[in-house]
């Protein structure tokens, strides 16, 4: 399986892809710029090189960046939506330069718009920043539901989809502890979440998986992640998720709250369901 852990990058890319293999990751995730301003560092492209060439050699599998939490192209605010839209582009840019293949974005809080006018900014975004000519594939995260979050249901997901002229850029990637808190009951009928998922967007569409345990309640519409085996989910149903035909090829990115040694232990853990 493709599983790794949340990594920092602020002592540069290549001690991130050496921090990885250490704890026995083949992949990672990584925060484009401080994820809760605006800034980025500048590229250090004999450092990216040099990750690089670690990366192929240790046969590791594709990387997911996240961006900023405060992109929010949803914003009742001009000047917010701009600002992501800046920094959405800026992004695009950059992971250009980066061997990375897949870029993860929270939809976007509509703050009290509706989520029909939310997602029609999103869009109307989305198509003012997308080229078709990126080459990664930008994935909309589900979300947990909570305060104007879009993208609580695969419903909100897939309007956003449609509605972008180059939708063959976007992906999903499905977290654990989202859905389940958004009333997705990955605990008792795992078919027939995926089969939802399915007929609404297409599995073929599901690009990565954050890989979560929660701490809340199916339906809680609370976004508190918990270390995987010891939360709401628990160990058995993590081992369904990993092993299912339709996800086991996929990546996983653990966010669970954990320091890299934590980071360690579960991963042996999680490929000790796999068998």
């Amino acid at each position: 399986m493709i599983i790794g852990p949340h990594l920092s990058i602020a002592r540069g890319f290549s001690a991130a892809v050496k921090e990885a293999v250490s704890i026995g990751a083949d992949t990672f995730q990584f925060f484009t710029r401080n994820p809760r301003g605006g800034r980025a560092r500048d590229l250090d492209l004999m450092d990216i090189a040099k990750g690089s060439r670690m990366m192929a050699r240790e046969g590791m599998g594709p990387l997911l960046a996240h961006a900023p939490y405060t992109l929010n192209l949803a914003s009742d605010k001009a000047g917010v939506r701009d600002f992501a839209k800046f920094m959405m582009a800026d992004d695009l840019a950059r992971l250009s330069r980066m061997p990375c293949r897949y870029y993860n974005v929270h939809p976007g809080s509509h703050v009290g718009l509706g989520v029909e006018a939310g997602t029609r900014l999103i869009v109307e975004a989305l198509n003012e920043i997308l080229t078709g000519e990126e080459d990664l594939v930008i994935l909309l995260e589900t979300m947990a539901g909570k305060g104007t979050e879009i993208g609580r249901s695969f419903e909100e997901i897939k309007a956003i989809m449609d509605g972008v002229h180059q939708s063959h850029l976007l992906g999903v990637c499905l977290d654990t502890c989202h859905v389940y808190s958004a009333g997705y009951d990955l605990a008792g009928d795992l078919d027939g979440v995926l089969a939802s998922f399915d007929r609404i967007i297409g599995l073929d569409r599901l690009k990565a998986l954050h890989l979560n345990d929660s701490k809340m309640p199916l339906g809680s519409g609370r976004d508190r992640h918990e270390k995987i085996g010891e939360g709401t989910l628990g160990e058995e149903v993590i081992r369904s998720i990993v092993t299912h035909p339709a996800l086991r090829d996929l990546p996983f990115f653990l966010e669970t709250p954990n320091e890299v040694a934590g980071y360690a232990r579960e991963i042996r853990l999680v490929r000790s369901l796999v068998g």
